[in-house]
Order: C-alpha cells, then structure tokens, then sequence
C-alpha cells in the first residue's frame, strides 16, 4: 500500500537510509534523491529510497 511507503520528513528519511537528515537535505536539493514537496514538507518513498541507495552501492 501507498502509504506503507510514504515517509514524512528529511529525519524519516535519514533514520530509514542511516543517514544523518542533514545529509537527506543535501541530497534532495542537488536532485540526487526523488522527493515530494507539500508546501514545506518532504515526502519521501522507502522504495526510491531503496533504489538510489542501492545503485550508489
């Protein structure tokens, strides 16, 4: 389901990936993650982040 893959924030994220936020930050605004932005949030999806993580691998 949809929202079993949705995380909210750059802290989900960094705490999914084992990454400090700062560093999820960093990432999404160079495009190097795939984000969602809701006004100022960030949404992120566990299975992209699987993916751009893996490929880095």
């Amino acid at each position: 389901m949809l929202a079993d893959d949705l995380l909210a924030g750059a802290a989900a994220a960094a705490s999914y990936v084992g990454v400090k936020p700062r560093a999820v930050y960093h990432m999404a605004e160079n495009g190097l993650l795939p984000v969602t932005r809701k006004g100022r949030r960030l949404f992120f999806r566990k299975s992209e982040l699987d993916r751009a993580f893996s490929a880095e691998s």
